[in-house]
């Protein structure tokens, strides 16, 4: 079998978790180097690895690059990204620079890995919510043709990164020992909080956040579905780990419950819990560390026609990230 060289860039959160899957999955690299801001060590999986500053020369001689992107913000991919393509590299984005770029397909595999015949060298990793939204209604619209989909998110400080998950942390302590709770991540204090607010305000759709504008249009590039009707409310909640979303499915056809229950059981990458009466759902506690998307409290939607509700948990990091990054370099090199 053929070997690689990688770089990861990025050594935060998902960075680190690109590194461990890649291990974990036994990708066939010959050289892993991780690419950053500035030179240092870092403990993954047990070893060692030293972390270089990121240069335009560090592509030089690399066949894959993971980027591993920071979400709200312009990542290294748009300062290195189409030059390491240049210099022979293919990218792939966690980042949200360049998703929406014709050019560049977004892809999550299970549903649309026919979209990288095309690439041109650089390939875009959906948002963390979308990905896990996309993976339960995509096995409904091949068969019963999406229409309009309605989706509230509850995601969990770890998509903020690193330092949202600390200042969960030191806002529990702090409250727990009677201690004045101090905010700097969010525009308000997190713990016993829920935030409707990720993102900046968009001028596309006014009222509407960039998250939530990021899960209406990239849904659509993903399913090949321009003319999906698509709503979305996404908000931060005092999780450390995995987003939850309750998700509306309005269909052409009128879908069949146990139907739907099988489609989803049997498409890679999903797992079903739906016991209600036995208080049995995904929920994130449960679902932190795990690759599937899980999904339960699939139900009739008694208000509209066609249409069905579910439960729908992932880890953002893994499945909503670094896993499926690495999922679609696997695709690349099968």
């Amino acid at each position: 079998m053929r070997k690689y060289n990688v770089a990861v860039v990025g050594a935060g959160m998902v960075g680190k978790k690109m590194v461990e899957i890649l291990v974990e999955r036994n990708f066939p690299y010959s050289e892993l180097k991780i690419l950053a801001t500035r030179e240092r060590e870092e403990e993954i999986s047990g070893r060692t690895f030293k972390v270089e500053k990121t240069e335009a020369e560090s592509f030089n001689g690399v066949d894959i690059a993971l980027f591993a992107g920071t979400e709200g913000e312009k990542g290294a991919s748009q300062v290195f990204g189409w030059d390491a393509v240049k210099r022979g590299t293919i990218v792939i984005d966690n980042g949200g620079d360049f998703r929406m770029d014709p050019r560049v397909p977004l892809v999550v595999p299970e549903i649309n890995s026919r979209h990288l015949k095309n690439h041109c060298g650089f390939i875009a990793n959906p948002n963390c919510s979308t990905i896990q939204m996309v993976m339960a209604i995509y096995p409904l619209h091949r068969e019963y043709e999406v229409e309009k989909v309605i989706a509230t998110t509850f995601q969990a400080v770890s998509g903020t990164g690193r330092n949202a998950v600390e200042e969960l942390e030191q806002q529990v302590k702090s409250h727990t020992a009677g201690h004045p709770v101090e905010k700097e991540v969010y525009p308000y204090q997190i713990v016993f909080n829920a935030i409707p607010q990720i993102g900046s305000l968009s001028d596309e759709f006014p009222g509407y956040y960039t998250e939530e504008v990021k899960m209406i249009k990239e849904t659509r590039k993903i399913l090949d579905a321009p003319k999906m009707e698509i709503s979305a409310t996404c908000v931060r909640i005092p999780v450390f780990n995995a987003h939850s979303e309750s998700i509306t499915v309005q269909c052409r056809r009128k879908p069949d419950l146990e139907r739907v229950r099988q489609l989803l059981a049997s498409f890679p990458g999903n797992s079903v819990i739906d016991s209600p009466a036995n208080s049995l759902y995904p929920t994130p506690l449960e679902v932190s560390g795990k690759d599937d998307v899980f999904i339960g409290r699939i139900r009739k939607n008694p208000a509209m026609e066609n249409c069905v509700d579910m439960w729908v948990v992932s880890d953002n990091i893994r499945k909503g990230a670094a896993l499926n990054t690495v999922q679609i370099a696997e695709h690349l090199i099968l």
